[in-house]
């Protein structure tokens, strides 16, 4: 998966704008004393995504800016990728951006080119040529071997795109339908066996690769990551069992390897023993995520409203998420800005950056490329250890619906004291704040999640509408609803 983003306010007026004057925001809309701001903002990331759109409707994987020639696109791109382009498409023409009609042209494209993409099993590979949709089997720029994937988490990310596409263009819904038609989660599933739950847990495999029909050797276990997209969507269409939710992690049981020893206890959930565990990081009861980084925690909730459904479960644990990712910058590192998720290395190549201590992942993500690792109950290492800091601005973006206020104060200042933003494309992938470098690149998935993130503020639900009907009320709101964290 990818990140980016960047923005330069001078001249926009933002200046003008009072971070003090922001308050907590009214069902997830944008405070009034910033909306202009984010509406820059979000003009800005739709146009770097409109530059890395092909003429195949496909979005690339990144795009470098800092030539004087203007941006060079990659080759590459990934069903998460399209994904993005398509629910940025619609987010822009909701948030009149763009007109209803050029919208409608061109998710149509993009449909045209998703129908014509090599597929198994009703599924896509990880890797396609952007430029003329044919399989990537060479890595653009190396010439190592791409070996066919299925990947489950990405698919869900084009898979949700493609269901904003049909809920904004009707006329598209046949279609999509018809794509869809065929992507049976099931395939990915293992069923549960109470008589060997290691080799049965009720969970997705992470993918298949194709040429052998192989599956990885790991299930997406955790709960609290990205990956439950892809269990929502198969939950909500009846090819995945609703108790499959039940299977998953809140963190794992006492006595097995993980970042801190849980708290918590067992309780019966539909009749499934689930182990209702949490983590304690800075005094805050929360349920952690794999590697602790921003995107797995709330990627999701951009378009599943589940601080909604379940306030007191999910709704919270976000809330102390945010606060835990932003007093590791400010207070436990001490880098003065804060916002850790994977992301492009500032000085070239790409890393999973996060909160090691909110994660369930013994030595996870570090908020640095020095890997300097925190762990609740052990001695923190100095601030001085924590040397070339990586922030990445769509992780701020993601914070929005939980700590308006501390989120665009942390982006101004990430414009002021770096130039992090990038005037006509926004924010740039990344900063190290501890050298002052600033990623050369746009990911055209973190320019996806900033683009989400500000339809959300701007135009409350403006996205999720297709995650609020269906089988998503009926099998998915439920669950949510019932859900019961130990926190």
């Amino acid at each position: 998966m990818d990140r980016r983003t960047f923005l330069t306010a001078a001249g926009t007026g933002a200046a003008a704008l009072s971070v003090g004057a922001v308050t907590a925001p009214t069902a997830g809309a944008a405070p009034a004393a910033v909306t202009p701001l984010l509406l820059h903002w979000f003009r800005d990331t739709y146009r770097s995504i409109e530059a890395m759109t092909t003429g195949l409707g496909l979005a690339v994987d990144k795009m470098d800016v800092s030539g004087p020639g203007g941006p060079v696109l990659s080759r590459q791109t990934s069903p998460t990728n399209i994904g993005c382009g398509l629910w940025s498409t619609v987010a822009a023409a909701g948030l009149g951006v763009i007109s209803d009609a050029t919208m409608r042209h061109r998710l149509a494209l993009t449909v045209r080119s998703v129908e014509r993409l090599e597929r198994h099993h009703g599924f896509w590979l990880n890797w396609y040529d952007a430029h003329d949709g044919s399989v990537l089997t060479e890595w653009p720029g190396t010439g190592d071997p791409v070996r066919p994937f299925l990947s489950s988490v990405d698919n869900a990310w084009l898979i949700t795109g493609l269901r904003i596409a049909a809920d904004a263009a009707p006329a598209l819904r046949p279609r999509i339908d018809r794509i869809l038609s065929d992507a049976d989660w099931s395939y990915y599933y293992t069923p549960y066996d109470p008589a060997d739950p290691v080799a049965g847990p009720g969970q997705l495999r992470g993918g298949f690769w194709t040429d052998t029909e192989e599956p990885t050797g790991h299930h997406y276990g955790a709960l609290n990551t990205e990956p439950r997209m892809a269990s929502y969507l198969g939950i909500a269409d009846g090819s995945l069992p609703a108790d499959h939710y039940w299977h998953l992690l809140r963190t794992m049981a006492p006595g097995n390897e993980q970042e801190q020893q849980p708290q918590g206890g067992y309780v019966a959930m539909d009749g499934i023993r689930v182990w209702q565990g949490h983590y304690t990081h800075r005094g805050r009861k929360l349920v952690p995520t794999w590697g602790g980084s921003m995107f797995e925690a709330l990627m999701v909730p951009l378009f599943v409203p589940e601080p909604e459904w379940s306030p007191q479960s999910w709704g919270r644990t976000h809330q102390r998420y945010v606060r835990g990712q932003i007093e590791h910058g400010t207070k436990e590192a001490g880098y003065g800005y804060w916002g850790f998720s994977p992301a492009n290395i500032p000085e070239g190549g790409y890393q999973e950056y996060g909160v090691d201590a909110l994660g369930m992942q013994v030595d996870g993500y570090a908020s640095n490329t020095d890997r300097t690792y925190t762990t609740d109950g052990a001695p923190l290492p100095p601030a001085s250890a924590f040397t070339n800091g990586v922030v990445t601005p769509h992780a701020s973006f993601l914070a929005l619906p939980y700590a308006p206020a501390d989120a665009v104060a942390n982006l101004r200042a990430l414009d002021r004291d770096f130039g992090a933003y990038h005037e006509g494309y926004g924010f740039r992938d990344s900063v190290n704040v501890s050298t002052g470098r600033v990623s050369d690149h746009l990911l055209a998935l973190d320019q996806g999640m900033i683009a989400a993130a500000l339809a959300q503020a701007l135009r409350p639900g403006l996205l999720q509408q297709p995650f609020r009907t269906g089988g998503f009320r009926s099998r998915v709101r439920p669950l949510l609803v019932k859900e019961r964290f130990s926190i």
